[in-house]
């Protein structure tokens, strides 16, 4: 399953107006940890894909949305449930601490 990318100009319809919760993941091409990353995350979103969204945006090419959350570091995963931000996980994680990350929002 192919995570779809959101942009400044989609993130407010796909994110913040979604009728599921939706896991963001900030990332940019240069980052080696989102890389090592982007295989579970693609797993999660195949594997939960009737209640959760899961999208990725680039940090490089969207900076505007990373500062409106305060995202310092890459990767960092942020859900969001009815238009807001209930979780943030920074770093490469392995599947088994992203799931339970998510746990509360499956």
């Amino acid at each position: 399953m192919d995570i779809a990318d959101v942009t400044t100009e989609t993130f407010d319809q796909d994110v913040l107006g979604s009728q599921r919760p939706v896991l963001v993941d900030f990332w940019a091409p240069w980052c080696g940890p989102c890389k090592a990353l982007a295989p579970v995350l693609t797993q999660i979103a195949a594997e939960h894909a009737e209640r959760l969204a899961v999208v990725k945006l680039d940090i490089d090419e969207h900076p505007e949305i990373a500062g409106r959350y305060q995202v310092m570091s890459i990767p960092t995963l942020m859900v969001f449930v009815g238009g807001e931000p209930v979780g943030t996980l920074s770093g490469a994680k392995p599947k088994p601490a992203v799931q339970k990350f998510l746990s509360a929002w499956l």
